[in-house]
C-alpha cells in the first residue's frame, strides 16, 4: 500500500486521506488522536507526535510505502515506561497493547534476577535513550543468556518525538507487496550467495554504486557488517553513517571528525544516511553499533542506533558492545532471514559460545511466529575428529619428522589450513553444516590414507614411520603400566611415552621380553595385532591372521612388509587391503607372505601396519624360514 501521509494541525480536522497508515500530529492533540485510533485500529491511521521534527516526517512519508497496513501486534508479557514524565500525554495509551501487564519503574529496583522472578516472560521497555543505561539494563540483558530467561525488547529514540515514531511503527502490518528484498552489506567476509539474499562483500564495493544499491531499494530486511564505532559502519569507501543533520549537537559532547568541521574520514559523496534506508529491519552489525546511552562515545546527533531509530524501519537490531560476528553469523542470519525467524535471537545464539553476554539488542516487537522454535545457542564444540586431525597434522607438520621436501607435505599443509577454518567457529566455512564438513573431512582422510599406505608399502623405510623413535626420543615415560598379553602369547607391559613438547605426540608402546617391542600407536589409533605360525619352509606360505581394532567406525588400510633384504624372496598377498569397521569390536584381516624356494633359512620378521585417520599402527611379529622337507 502506498497510502499517504500528511501533518495534522492541532486546531483544525485531520486531513489525513482515507486509507493513509499514519497521520502527523501535533503533540497537543495526540491523547485525542490516540483514543481515536485505539476505537478503531483498523480503520484509523497511527497517530506520530513528530509535526515538529521535518526528519521525522519524512520517515514518516518513507515507511508509509514500506508496510502493507495496520494491524494490532501480538503483545509481550511485561511492559515498563522509563522515565513516563518524560512521555508526552498520550504515548503512554498508545504503547499499552503492546504488553499484556504494565509495572512501573520502580519495579527495577533490586537485581534483574529478582525482578524476573517477580515479572517472568518477554519484557518491553519504552523510553527515551537518556534512560537506557548501563543500570538497570544490563542486568536485564544478562538474565537473558543461553536463553535462561525470554529475550528483551527496547522502543526508544534520541527525544519523545522518536519514541512516538518509534512506538507509532510497531501497529504496522507486513511488508508491502514488493518489499520482499534481503541483504547482507559485508566488509569483513565473502559469505555464500544463498538463493533470494543479495550479498555484496568487499569485491563489489569496488565495482558498484553501493549507496544507490542501499538507497534505492526497500528492503524487507538488510544487514552491515563490518568494522566501525557507534557513528558508522564502514563497506569498503562507502560507509554507513549515523548523522542526523536535523537535530542540534549537546554542548560538550565528544563527537566525530565533522562535528569540529574537519572532512570526513571517508569520501562523503559515499556515505548513506542511516535514516533514509527505506527497511523494515535494519541489522547493524558492528561493534558499539547501539551502546547504552552512558556507553555511548559520541553525541547522540551522530549515532547509527538513533539514526536508525529516526528512520523507517520498524526493527533495529544493534550491538550493545564488541562481538566477533563473521561468517558463522551472517550465514546464519541469511537463513534466519529467508525462514522468517528472529534475528537478535540468531545472532545471539551463533555468538553464545564465544561471550558470555547477549551482543545484539532487539528495538521493536519481535515479529517471529510463535510456532517457529528459537535457535539453540551455539557451544562451538568441534567434532573430535576435527580435533583430532588437527593434533595429528601439527604433530607431522612442525616436528620435523618428514623433510621439507617429502612428498606428503604439500597435501598435509592443505588439509592443515582446511581444519583451522573448521576450528575458528568455524569462521570461514560456516556455510557447511557440520555433516558436510565432517564428510569433506574424511574424504581427504580417506585420500591421505590411501596415499600413506600405498608409500608405506612400496618403501617401509619412508620417515613417517620412524615416529615411535623420533616421538619417543623428545618424551618423558608414564608411570602407568599395563599388562598385557603379546600375539606370541607371553606376557608384555604397555606403556606411554609423553611427548615433552605440544608438536610431540604421544607413543603407547607394547613389549614382549621375547619378542620386543611388539606395537606402536599414537593415542585414538588403531590397535593391532599379528598372528602366525611360528616357522615356514623355503617356498611355502606364511599365513597371517592381523587382528585389527579400529579406533572409530570406518574404513581402515592396511598393509604388510617384511625386511628389505627379504623383499626380493617374497611376495605379499594382497600388498595393502582396505576394510570398512563398523563398531570397536576386533575384526581379522588375513595376509599371505609366499616364500622363494632359495630362501636362506634363518630368523625373520614382518610388520602388519594400519592406517586410519593419518595414524599408523604398526605390530611386528618373529617367524624362522626353515629347510623344505625332502
Amino acid at each position: 500500500m502506498n497510502a499517504p501521509v500528511a501533518a495534522a494541525a492541532p486546531d483544525r480536522p485531520d486531513p489525513t486521506p482515507a486509507g493513509a497508515l499514519f497521520t502527523v500530529v501535533d503533540v497537543d492533540r495526540l491523547p485525542r488522536a490516540v483514543a481515536e485510533f485505539l476505537a478503531a485500529p483498523a480503520h484509523t491511521p497511527v497517530p506520530v507526535a513528530c509535526a515538529r521534527r521535518p526528519d521525522l516526517v519524512h520517515a514518516v512519508d518513507l515507511a508509509s510505502r514500506l508496510y502493507a497496513g495496520i494491524a494490532l501486534p501480538e503483545p509481550l508479557d511485561v511492559g515498563i515506561l522509563l522515565g513516563a514524565e518524560d512521555l508526552p500525554e498520550g504515548l503512554p495509551a498508545l504503547a499499552r497493547p503492546l504488553a499484556r501487564t504494565w509495572v512501573t519503574e520502580h519495579e527495577l529496583c533490586g537485581t534483574a534476577e529478582a525482578f524476573r522472578r517477580r515479572h517472568p516472560g518477554t519484557l518491553l521497555l519504552v523510553g527515551c535513550y537518556d534512560r537506557l543505561r548501563l543500570d538497570p539494563i544490563r542486568g536485564l540483558l544478562l538474565t537473558t543468556y543461553r536463553g535462561r530467561e525470554p529475550g528483551l525488547t527496547l522502543l526508544s529514540g534520541r527525544d519523545a518525538a522518536s519514541v512516538a515514531w518509534n512506538v507509532a511503527k510497531q501497529y504496522t502490518s507486513t511488508p508491502a507487496a514488493g518489499v520482499d528484498a534481503i541483504g547482507l552489506f559485508t566488509d569483513t567476509d565473502r559469505p555464500p550467495h544463498p538463493s533470494g539474499v543479495r550479498v555484496f562483500d568487499d569485491r563489489d564495493f569496488e565495482r558498484a554504486d553501493i549507496q544507490a544499491e542501499i538507497l534505492g531499494t526497500r528492503w524487507q530486511r538488510v544487514a552491515f557488517q563490518g568494522h566501525g564505532k557507534d557513528d558508522s559502519v564502514n563497506l569498503g569507501e562507502f560507509t554507513i553513517c549515523g548523522l542526523n543533520a536535523a537535530v542540534p549537537a549537546r554542548a560538550g559532547s565528544l563527537g566525530p571528525r565533522c562535528a569540529y568541521g574537519l572532512p570526513c574520514y571517508k569520501p562523503e559523496d559515499k556515505l548513506v544516511p542511516l535514516n533514509r534506508v527505506e527497511a523494515a529491519e535494519v541489522v547493524l552489525s558492528a561493534c558499539n553499533s547501539g551502546p547504552l546511552a552512558d556507553l555511548a562515545l559520541y553525541d547522540p546527533r551522530y549515532q547509527l542506533l538513533l539514526n536508525a531509530l529516526d528512520g523507517p524501519a520498524r526493527t533495529v537490531v544493534s550491538a550493545v558492545s564488541v562481538h566477533d560476528s563473521d561468517r558463522p553469523e551472517n550465514v546464519a542470519w541469511m537463513r534466519a532471514a529467508l525462514a522468517g525467524a528472529d534475528s537478535v535471537d540468531t545472532l545471539n545464539a551463533g555468538l553464545a559460545g564465544s561471550h558470555p553476554y547477549p551482543a545484539f539488542m532487539r528495538f521493536g516487537l519481535p515479529r517471529t511466529p510463535r510456532d517457529m522454535p528459537a535457535p539453540t545457542p551455539s557451544e562451538h564444540r568441534p567434532d573430535p575428529l576435527v580435533l583430532t586431525v588437527g593434533r595429528r597434522l601439527t604433530t607431522l607438520l612442525t616436528s620435523e619428522l618428514l623433510p621439507h621436501n617429502h612428498a606428503l607435505r604439500p597435501r598435509l599443509v592443505k588439509l592443515a589450513r582446511k581444519v583451522d577454518l573448521w576450528l575458528a567457529r568455524p569462521t570461514h566455512l560456516a556455510d557447511q553444516s557440520p555433516e558436510e564438513i565432517r564428510s569433506s573431512l574424511t574424504a581427504d582422510l580417506q585420500s591421505l590414507d590411501h596415499v600413506i599406505t600405498e608409500q608405506v608399502a612400496a618403501n617401509p623405510e619412508n620417515e613417517i614411520m620412524s615416529y615411535p623413535a623420533h616421538f619417543g626420543d623428545r618424551s618423558s615415560l608414564d608411570p602407568q603400566v599395563h599388562e598385557t598379553t603379546c600375539h606370541c602369547g607371553r606376557p608384555a607391559q604397555e606403556f606411554t611415552r609423553r611427548g615433552l613438547l605440544p608438536h610431540v605426540s604421544d607413543t603407547i608402546c607394547a613389549v614382549c621380553m621375547r619378542c620386543g617391542d611388539v606395537t606402536f600407536r599414537v593415542p585414538e589409533a588403531p590397535s593391532l595385532l599379528a598372528y602366525a605360525a611360528d616357522e615356514v619352509a623355503q617356498g611355502g606360505v606364511l599365513e597371517v591372521r592381523a587382528v585389527l581394532t579400529a579406533a572409530r567406525p570406518g574404513p581402515v588400510r592396511l598393509g604388510l612388509f617384511v625386511p628389505t633384504y627379504l623383499r626380493e624372496d617374497t611376495t605379499v598377498e594382497p600388498a595393502t587391503v582396505r576394510v570398512r569397521a563398523v563398531d570397536d569390536r576386533p575384526r581379522d584381516v588375513a595376509f599371505r607372505v609366499r616364500f622363494a624356494a632359495e630362501t636362506a633359512p634363518q630368523a625373520y620378521y614382518f610388520t602388519v601396519f594400519a592406517v586410519q585417520d593419518l595414524a599408523v599402527s604398526t605390530a611386528r611379529r618373529h617367524f624362522g624360514v626353515v629347510p623344505r622337507r625332502a
